[in-house]
């Protein structure tokens, strides 16, 4: 007999139909995350403490859900519970990026519990747990954005955060095999891991990410998920926000693309083509080794 779905009630309102918006660092998913945000009746985080701790977990160590689906769905639907919970005290302690994105002050809130008709979440590196939000919200609708790895490097280079990742004593490669965070799936990418530079260690987790986003497509009904390309939603972006109104069956407010300064790279290195500014001759050979079939794969080969 299968299993009846979990009910998630959280401010008084049923979970139903929550989205997610995932990516590649850089890629543009916090651009849709302000933007779905500012929407009405929606309540969206990124970055809250319960989600950000299960989202590394998981995505640094993911052994630790593998095999455990359900286990797994329970604490992503715990992390969200307590991250959707709307009082003048638990928004004092969102995180700074949702607090901006919310145009938040002082103790007050980005929405009325009264006004919540969906929920959602743009959490940075999300990604790495959508095989569990899948799980763990069945009627989920997933938004991912793919952008040229040539600029999603470029501007992982610029990012101090980003770059932290690969200090040793962080790395966890040899303990955590596939390592699907640092884009590590075979033996030969392991063995490859040591002698890569630093462009090649971000162009193995752009590959990585955009390998994972393409088994999603294919494993979810187009109903339940779509793919935006962060050009097109540069260059159009009220195209992009009618397909994802449609998409989600609910209005998504006008993409700013003022925002793209908001990031921890700036605006110069979120522009379509920064890449041709940022990276010398022997970075852009090291992502062509790394990465060139799943550039071309996907549309950006040069």
């Amino acid at each position: 007999m299968a299993s009846r779905p979990h009910i998630l009630v959280v401010n008084g309102r049923k979970v139903r139909q929550p989205v997610f918006v995932i990516g590649a660092p850089h890629s543009g998913a916090d651009l849709l995350a302000r933007a779905l945000k500012r929407s009405d009746g929606f309540h969206v985080t990124i970055g809250q403490r319960s989600v950000v701790s299960v989202v590394y977990a998981f995505a640094r160590s993911p052994s630790i859900p593998r095999g455990r689906g359900e286990a797994a769905a329970t604490v992503l639907r715990d992390a969200f519970a307590q991250a959707w919970q709307v009082s003048a005290s638990a928004c004092l302690a969102c995180s700074p990026a949702c607090r901006d994105a919310g145009g938040v002050n002082g103790a007050s809130t980005c929405i009325e519990e009264r006004d919540i008709r969906r929920y959602g979440d743009g959490t940075p590196d999300l990604m790495y747990c959508a095989e569990g939000l899948v799980d763990a919200f069945p009627d989920a609708r997933i938004v991912q954005i793919i952008r040229d790895g040539r600029d999603v490097v470029a501007a992982m280079l610029g990012d101090p955060d980003t770059l932290a990742w690969f200090k040793p004593g962080v790395v966890n490669v040899e303990s955590e095999f596939p390592n699907p965070f640092f884009g590590i799936e075979t033996e030969t990418d392991l063995a490859a891991w040591p002698r890569l530079s630093l462009a090649g260690k971000c162009a193995m987790r752009w590959r990585g990410s955009v390998r994972a986003m393409a088994r999603l497509r294919t494993s979810m009904p187009a109903e339940r998920l779509t793919t935006l390309r962060y050009e097109q939603v540069m260059r159009q972006p009220g195209a992009a926000v009618k397909a994802v109104s449609r998409f989600m069956d609910g209005e998504l407010a006008p993409i700013n693309l003022r925002d793209i300064g908001r990031t921890a790279v700036g605006p110069q290195a979120m522009q379509p083509g920064a890449w041709r500014r940022a990276l010398n001759a022997q970075q852009l050979k090291d992502i062509e080794q790394v990465a060139g079939a799943d550039l071309s794969r996907v549309g950006y080969g040069s």
